[in-house]
């Protein structure tokens, strides 16, 4: 079967940086608090939850630098600054939902697999599972006399 697409070196490091922007956890959830309208800082960070105040100041100016965020300054005491989704922003905002019902769907299945793994690799030393990597599998009877 031949694949859909075809693999450009040069478009994987330039689709790197754009998938970690809106692939972080922060990014998905601004972006869909703003598809419902323009808000304000504080707003938008208590519909958002959890987030401390640096981080969301992070997250909203890398969205405004890579076009997915706007921000407008209107000169009050103290000042007002709005955030809200540009049109590539909003063009954002289905692929997300899509993978958050992707995501709602599959909790069951990712849970499974991960007590699974976690249960399969118990016993391994702890150095692997500070590594992320797996132990050495020894060889059953039949491979070690093979080799």
């Amino acid at each position: 079967m031949e694949p859909s697409h075809s693999h450009v070196p040069t478009h994987c490091s330039g689709v790197a940086p754009v998938l970690a922007r809106i692939g972080d956890k922060w990014s998905i959830l601004v972006v869909m608090m703003l598809g419902n309208g323009p808000l304000r800082f504080n707003e938008l960070r208590r519909q958002v939850g959890g987030i401390s105040q640096r981080m969301l100041t992070l997250t909203v100016r890398g969205l405004e630098r890579d076009g997915f965020v706007s921000r407008t300054v209107t000169p009050t005491i103290p000042p007002r600054v709005d955030y809200e989704l540009t049109p590539l922003g909003r063009s954002l905002q289905e692929p997300v939902q899509h993978l958050g019902r992707w995501a709602i769907a599959n909790l069951e299945a990712i849970a499974t697999a991960q007590r699974k793994f976690d249960d399969a690799t118990k016993n391994e030393p702890i150095l692997f599972k500070i590594l992320g990597t797996a132990a050495p599998r020894p060889a059953t009877a039949p491979q070690a006399l093979e080799n």
